[in-house]
């Protein structure tokens, strides 16, 4: 069994037929995506994995897996499982040996969706908290967001060039994957916010950037050749500055307000970027409040400086076609071709070469094989 509280530093480790023991109230999509890519064996849940808050996706996506949930086990469960420990789930119980270690409720895939359509209906209450909470963010940060940033230097070149952002959300690889012939084509700097790094390794892109608090990337992205970046707060606090000084690590610190991926947007476009392609960044209210955020001020107040600069990906995929198509290649080869057949036709010079080199040639295999 593997332990952890977190979910996304727990799928690092964590091996296919393992039990995942986690404390995650409302698993959001990503989470639930990484679990099954990791092909655990079962989960086992503190918290209730649909809270009724707010409809979330991850726990149907993990019973359609076929993976089974045990909910609402409490969060002494954590501290009764040592990591490695062997387990086994007997329906909605946790055994160790002969030892029951916690029971809770064993979800289906009928009891998720019903416990989907309630969240659904209590949706607009949480709405309204949303949005009051966003009006008391926008009073308190606008002035940190509208400032002038103090600018780290980078040795990467940002200045009248385009950016991708990669941000491990809804889709992301999804949207990354349909954006192949866009990054081979007009080669836009790459920036990773922390396991968006890892997403473009996937795909055969090397980042250019990495930014973000560096809590959910891997030390195969960090010891690349990209610039790390620690998002530091204006409280001074920089969470990942920590880990890159126990890696031994160069990194440069930007401080600025809001989520990573507001950052990231923040600095390439005050480097003087071209234009900015987001991927798997966060935009509904349900994805913010699986995040964990009751408010998407920062983010509302980025789009707003941003304006036309910013571009979805989904938008770029949909748009964007490879300026050379197979069909047009293959037009391309007849045409040439046909060409080279009216060339020799017309002319008689070339048709007196080709015969001449026929006939050197048809000379040239007789002596061979006498």
């Amino acid at each position: 069994m593997r332990v952890d509280r977190r979910t996304k530093v727990l799928v690092k480790r964590i091996q296919p037929g393992e039990i995942a023991v986690i404390d995650h109230e409302d698993i959001d999509r990503v989470a639930a995506e990484q679990l099954v890519s990791r092909r655990v064996g079962a989960v086992v849940n503190a918290a209730a994995c649909i809270s009724g808050r707010f409809p979330t996706e991850g726990p149907i996506l993990l019973a359609a897996a076929g993976i089974p949930i045990i909910d609402g086990v409490g969060s002494e469960v954590l501290a009764d499982v040592r990591e490695g420990q062997i387990g086994r789930v007997e329906g909605d119980e946790l055994w160790i040996g002969p030892r029951l270690i916690g029971r809770g409720v064993r979800q289906t895939p009928t009891s998720l969706e019903h416990a989907f359509e309630l969240a659904k209906r209590s949706l607009g209450n949480e709405l309204g908290r949303f949005a009051v909470n966003t009006l008391e963010y926008l009073r308190d940060e606008k002035e940190l967001m509208l400032q002038t940033l103090d600018l780290p230097d980078l040795r990467t070149s940002i200045n009248g060039r385009q950016v991708l952002i990669v941000v491990r959300g809804p889709d992301h690889e999804k949207d990354l994957a349909a954006l192949r012939p866009y990054v081979r084509e007009m080669r836009p700097v790459l920036v990773g916010v922390d396991g968006g790094a890892d997403a473009l390794l996937k795909f055969g892109f090397k980042p250019d950037l990495i930014i973000g608090d560096f809590d959910s990337v891997t030390e195969r992205a960090l010891t690349g050749k990209a610039e790390l970046i620690v998002h530091a707060y204006p409280n001074g606090e920089a969470p990942g500055a920590e880990r890159l000084d126990a890696l031994g690590l160069p990194y440069t610190t930007f401080e600025a307000p809001g989520t990573s991926e507001d950052v990231a947007m923040l600095l390439v476009s005050e480097l003087g970027a071209e234009l900015i392609v987001a991927v798997g960044t966060h935009v509904s209210m349900v994805e913010f409040l699986e995040k964990g955020r009751a408010g998407m001020a920062s983010t509302f107040l980025v789009r707003l400086k941003l304006q036309h600069l910013l571009v979805d990906a989904r938008g770029v995929s949909r748009l964007y076609r490879s300026r050379i198509r197979k069909r047009d290649l293959a037009f391309l080869l007849l045409a040439v071709m046909l060409c080279v057949v009216v060339m020799v036709i017309v002319s008689a010079p070339l048709r007196v070469f080709i015969e001449g080199f026929r006939l050197w040639w048809h000379n040239l295999w007789r002596s061979f094989r006498s």
